[in-house]
């Protein structure tokens, strides 16, 4: 993995923009400008496929995707695909992403870009003599025929995938096909512009890949003998984790579990060719919810909540050799938090892919946490939090007497232990991990900009507007905030 170094987690949904969401336009060359001018190496950036029920990147119509709403209007203005008055049209600058907005009026503008270029364009007809996007295209395709209906109540022939029907499709929607063909295409074409941009400047980025795929994808539709399916193609095993002291009921994600055993039979190429997917569009992968890759909790497909489920045991010698064989394992950093066993810590130790550290977790006033700065080793990516947890500022906020007193006394030890003084507690914690040994230091930008809870990127267990939704501006980026990280980095030579 990279040098010791530190970078910023921002999503490119959150990324400056005129037109309702962070593109892969200008806003994503800006952010490597601002990486840049800040002395940071790594932009960690959360999944960025096409989402579905609830739009968050961790469940998704396709594990293979781009989301459409991040191909850039003004580069396909710039290209003479759109007009000015349709750019125009798009113009949305509100706090938060509006969905709603994007579905009425980015769809129309992607198609107008498609009939315009994209059959004639030599790269796109290049593009359709590989398999790339199949079937997420077909996927996407017949599901907007059948008006948003899940593939389990389509029709036999699309439902098992009979290969006359299919082809049958094509011919008979070739636009509808095509366009979704296209989508994939030039995010794709977009996206790679702006890693090699990242990356000739010095940049590495960090994708992410959830650990799960939704049941309703392209995914499960393409694959079902890879999932714990009932006969009518619903999941008969669901993914979730059980009853804690947070939750008496547990977690019921509901994603379909895979048969490992299925997985087994052809070397985990699914695995394989998913991952060399991922590292194909980003220099380095973390995996989401690692744990499950040691021992995941399943629960019938009937239930209502995650009470009576049962912990399963992977493969996960078998899984990881595989891995070892066909994937760069050197790119992968394991998403190692929550219910973690010996298992998990041994499978971890195998792999030797670094862990996380989580300083938002660190100040509870436990001498042994291993959240700690000073106890945090090298094989590791520490942050500031994950894209799940509340800011800094919020988490402070919020604290009662008893959590603020050991966040207080915990924040001072650790300084003290590293031989720095005390400041304001948001700049504190931050230092603290650009002196950590961890290989990699990333902070929420949020924390780098002192934002309160209106900036979180999720709450788990919320139907809240800024979940997945949240939104900057150009004149957060300030030199101020470039030269605090700067400073930081090269006094703590990341």
């Amino acid at each position: 993995m990279s040098e010791r170094s530190s970078g910023i987690l921002m999503p490119v949904f959150s990324l400056p923009s005129k037109y309702g969401i962070g593109s892969f336009g200008k806003e994503c060359y800006e952010f490597v400008d601002f990486l840049s001018s800040a002395g940071q190496k790594i932009w960690q950036i959360l999944p960025l496929v096409e989402t579905g029920y609830g739009n968050s990147p961790y469940s998704s119509v396709c594990s293979d995707s781009f989301n459409p709403f991040f191909i850039s209007p003004e580069i396909l203005w710039e290209r003479g695909l759109i007009d000015k008055e349709d750019l125009d049209f798009t113009v949305n600058e509100e706090k938060y992403v509006d969905y709603g907005f994007l579905y009425s009026v980015r769809l129309p503008l992607l198609k107008k870009a498609f009939d315009r270029a994209g059959k004639e364009d030599p790269e796109f007809t290049a593009f359709l003599s590989t398999d790339k996007a199949e079937d997420y295209a077909l996927f996407s395709a017949i599901k907007y025929k059948y008006g948003g209906k899940p593939f389990y109540e389509w029709e036999d022939k699309y439902l098992k995938r009979d290969k006359t029907a299919l082809e049958t499709f094509k011919k008979e929607n070739p636009e509808e096909y095509l366009f979704r063909r296209f989508l994939y295409f030039e995010a794709e074409r977009e996206w790679l512009s702006v890693k090699k941009y990242a990356n000739d400047n010095g940049v590495k980025i960090i994708g992410d890949i959830p650990l799960y795929v939704a049941g309703d994808s392209a995914d499960v539709w393409a694959h079902p003998e890879l999932f714990k399916l009932g006969k009518d193609y619903k999941p008969r095993k669901k993914a979730g984790v059980p009853p804690d002291y947070f939750s008496k009921d547990g977690q019921l994600w509901g994603n379909p579990v895979y048969d490992y055993e299925k997985h087994k039979k052809d070397g985990f190429s699914w695995w394989i060719k998913r991952l060399n997917t991922a590292l194909s569009t980003c220099d380095y992968v973390r995996i989401d919810h690692f744990r499950g890759l040691s021992s995941y909790y399943e629960i019938d497909g009937d239930s209502d909540t995650a009470n009576d489920g049962e912990w399963v045991k992977v493969p996960s010698d078998e899984l990881f050799s595989a891995i070892e064989n066909g994937v760069d394992k050197s790119r992968i950093v394991a998403e190692d938090l929550g219910i973690i066993d010996d298992g998990v810590k041994e499978l971890l130790k195998k792999t030797g892919f670094p862990g996380m550290k989580v300083l938002s977790f660190a100040f509870n006033g436990e001498p042994d946490n291993p959240y700690l700065p000073e106890k945090i080793p090298y094989n590791s990516v520490c942050y500031t939090g994950t894209h799940d947890n509340d800011t800094l500022s919020g988490l402070i906020e919020k604290f009662s007497d008893w959590d603020g007193n050991n966040f207080y006394k915990g924040v001072k030890n650790s300084l003290a232990i590293f031989g720095m003084s005390e400041s304001d507690p948001i700049t504190d914690v931050i230092k603290l991990g650009m002196a950590s040994k961890a290989k990699i230091f990333v902070t929420n930008i949020q924390d780098v900009l002192g934002l309160d809870s209106d900036y979180r990127f999720n709450e788990p267990g919320t139907v809240k507007p800024q979940n997945w939704a949240v939104r900057f501006k150009n004149t957060d980026f300030t030199e101020s905030a470039a030269k605090f990280l700067r400073t930081l980095s090269k006094e703590f030579k990341r």
